[in-house]
């Protein structure tokens, strides 16, 4: 038999799943849960950047309003292949929902994985609203059933817990 003709299920997209999830593994193994976090934070960063600028250049504005940041939010994790969707969304915070991670089972154990989400929303958010700190409430990745992501838009007051990550804009 041609290997071509072999009956084996992986294809670009599976094996850059797989990719991504062996990677945020051995980081996760070799330094730490933290340590790898920040790993996949860095890459995803620099993603956030490139993913806001081309959507306010295709939607020809300068910076995104609150309505627009939720929306391209959920656009871009329909574009790879989550199922992201708005649960609340006002000028403290946006909530969203999500039934399907973009990197389907490969994210399930790899919670590191789940920077991608917080650093690209957080850089969005920041960079055209001026602040963000992203919450991870729920995620696929620690075996629940559906993820919960909470954008919060205003800085915690001093004597508030404070949970997820920051992000800081340069608003004029």
């Amino acid at each position: 038999m041609d290997p071509s003709e072999a009956d084996v299920a992986i294809d670009r997209d599976v094996f850059m799943r797989s990719l991504i999830r062996e990677l945020a593994g051995v980081l996760e193994d070799v330094v730490g849960l933290e340590e790898a976090a920040g790993y996949v934070s860095l890459v995803s960063q620099t993603l956030g950047g490139e993913v806001n600028r081309q959507y306010t250049e295709a939607l020809e504005v300068d910076r995104l309003d609150l309505a627009q940041v939720a929306q391209v939010m959920v656009d871009l994790k329909r574009r790879l292949g989550g199922d992201f969707f708005v649960i609340e969304e006002n000028e403290r915070r946006i909530v969203l929902g999500n039934r399907v991670c973009p990197f389907g089972e490969k994210v399930v154990g790899r919670p590191s994985m789940c920077m991608m989400t917080s650093n690209v929303f957080g850089t969005i958010a920041a960079e055209n609203l001026g602040y963000a700190r992203v919450e991870l409430d729920k995620t696929i990745a620690r075996w629940d059933v559906g993820c919960r992501v909470i954008v919060h838009l205003r800085p915690p007051a001093e004597s508030d817990e404070s949970a997820g990550r920051e992000y800081y804009g340069d608003l004029p």
